[in-house]
């Protein structure tokens, strides 16, 4: 059996993330509150344009987004996936949402965990429990 692996990497950007054992711990936990376990999770930090390319190249989506989350489990309950995020966006949304930069990246974060967990965000109704499930979840943080 795999070992739980999440990893955090840069592409165009020198953001390094603080607390990455503490954030791995959140994360792992969150997962088994959903009854998921985590094979391979990859966090890719970038730039606004990095993620712009991908968005165009792979989702044919022509505009900013601060987080793109590619699925590549095979074996239900088992994560294991990309999640890319712009860190030029995280910045601007913690502007214009008027929260830390620490807080919003780790609302993105788990974000792109539950979406590999299964929610989604299209309908106003889906977003709405997904911000429920993204609240929650920061409440867990114990760092």
């Amino acid at each position: 059996m795999k070992e739980e692996s999440i990893k955090f990497f840069t592409e165009d950007t020198s953001y390094q993330l603080r607390q990455r054992s503490e954030i791995r711990t959140w994360l792992k936990n969150i997962a088994k509150k959903e009854k998921y376990s985590i094979l391979e999770l990859n966090y890719i930090f970038c730039s606004d344009e990095y993620l712009l390319q991908m968005n165009r190249d792979f989702l044919d989506h022509d505009y900013y987004t601060d987080i793109i989350t590619f699925d590549n489990s095979e074996v239900s309950g088992k994560i294991e996936g990309d999640i890319f995020i712009s860190i030029d966006r995280v910045k601007d949304n913690a502007q214009q949402q008027k929260t830390s930069l620490k807080d919003e990246l780790h609302r993105v974060l788990v974000h792109g965990l539950l979406h590999l967990t299964g929610y989604k965000d299209k309908t106003s109704k889906e977003q709405e429990i997904m911000r429920k499930k993204e609240d929650s979840s920061l409440s867990l943080r114990r760092f």
